[in-house]
Formats: structure tokens, C-alpha cells, sequence
């Protein structure tokens, strides 16, 4: 199986979730998507992640993204475990998580854990790890993470990730380390020195490498 880079168009697949059946080009349609997958159902974890996905559902919902889970349990696990997350967050799970038990996703996206020998289930197969994949309208895989069982992720930089993507496609601009939305951002290398001062009259040359400006609108 090729290995999925960045670049790589994110392969299509047709799955059973807790929204009914998909197939994951079609329900991708013209937004952007984040595919990440969770270990296991009833973990504490996983608990506060899902939970966390649910509340920023309005700033994905912002910024033209969906979000979908995947792990490998049945519809009937997640099913009753979104009563659980529900209660637990304070919120109103609304977001397709998909259902994996035989691996067949998770083994196509390589999100299962190779490491972890505590990672597993009662037949002693190996469970996902907390995989991130981050993907643009055109079905291309843009940024991808991968955290191991113990270590929940933060979604604010997930988020951060998505203004950058969605911003450096925008406009000829990169961002530099600890950017957040607002902060100056990096002229691209392909744009010349001269033609940067026309577009930008917030430039700041700090090296002939080494350009920045303030976030064009």
C-alpha cells in the first residue's frame, strides 16, 4: 500500500457511521474535512477529545470544515457512547463517527498502533492511534498528525493549522513558528523583493530571505 503523504489525494472509502452510510469523497463535497480517529469507545481520553470536537463545531463550521471520527468499534458502541460524552461535556454530539471493527479504514490510512502492546483489544488486534488528517476541498491531504494512545491532542492548534492552510492558499504569504490569526505573516520566497513592496506596504525586510507583513485580509 503507497505510503500517504502530503499531496497525496485521501483515499476514498465507503463506511458505515453513526450518521448513516457515506462515501467519503461524497461527504467530503466541496469543504474542507478532518478524518481523525481515537483509539477506543468508553475511554477517558478519547471521552474529552470527542467532546472537545463537538464544542468547537462552530468554528469548523466557520471555516468550511468537517470533522469526522473513526475508531474500531460497531455503530452500537458509538452509539451509546456519545450518551456518555454528551453528558460528560455538556454538549450535543452532531458529527459522524465512523465505524471501523474490522479495520479496513483504519488499515488504508494507517492509523492503527504499532507500538503501544497495551493498545489493543480483548483479542489482542491493535486499536487506532490519534491520527489527524487535514483535507481540502480537492480531496488532497494538506497536513497530517499522529499522537500516541496516552497523549490527547489540542485542538486549538489543530485549528490554528486549518487558518494557516486556508490563509497560505489565499495569498502568497507563509506563517512563521507560534503564528496565530492576526499576527504578521512570512512573504512567500517566489515573491521578488520588488514586486512584494508593491503588494504589501507593510513590509519589513529583516533578510533578503526573510520578509514579513501584516495578515492580508
Amino acid at each position: 500500500m503507497p505510503t500517504l503523504r502530503l499531496g497525496s489525494i485521501a483515499p476514498d472509502f465507503k463506511a458505515e457511521t453513526t450518521k448513516g452510510t457515506i462515501k467519503f469523497h461524497e461527504w467530503i463535497g466541496d469543504s474542507w474535512a478532518v478524518l481523525f480517529s481515537h483509539p477506543d469507545d468508553f475511554t477517558p481520553i478519547c471521552t474529552t477529545e470527542l467532546a472537545e470536537v463537538s464544542r468547537r463545531g462552530p468554528d469548523f463550521a466557520k471555516r468550511n470544515v468537517k470533522v469526522i471520527g473513526l475508531s474500531a468499534n460497531d455503530i452500537d458502541s458509538h452509539n451509546r457512547w456519545i450518551q456518555d460524552i454528551n453528558e460528560w461535556g455538556k454538549t450535543d454530539l452532531q458529527f459522524p463517527i465512523i465505524a471501523d471493527p474490522d479495520r479496513d479504514v483504519a488499515t488504508l490510512y494507517d492509523m492503527l498502533d504499532y507500538q503501544d502492546p497495551s493498545n489493543r483489544d480483548k483479542k489482542g488486534l491493535p486499536l487506532t492511534v490519534r491520527t489527524v488528517f487535514i483535507i481540502d476541498p480537492k480531496k488532497t491531504i494538506r497536513l497530517t498528525l499522529t499522537y500516541p494512545a496516552a497523549s490527547g491532542r489540542n485542538f486549538d492548534e489543530i485549528i490554528r493549522a486549518i487558518d494557516s492552510l486556508q490563509l497560505t492558499d489565499r495569498h502568497k504569504v507563509t506563517t512563521p513558528a507560534n503564528w496565530k490569526p492576526g499576527d504578521d505573516v512570512v512573504v512567500h520566497p517566489s515573491v521578488s523583493t520588488e514586486e512584494a513592496r508593491k503588494i504589501y506596504p507593510n513590509l519589513v525586510e529583516h533578510k533578503y530571505y526573510l520578509r514579513t507583513t501584516q495578515q492580508p485580509a
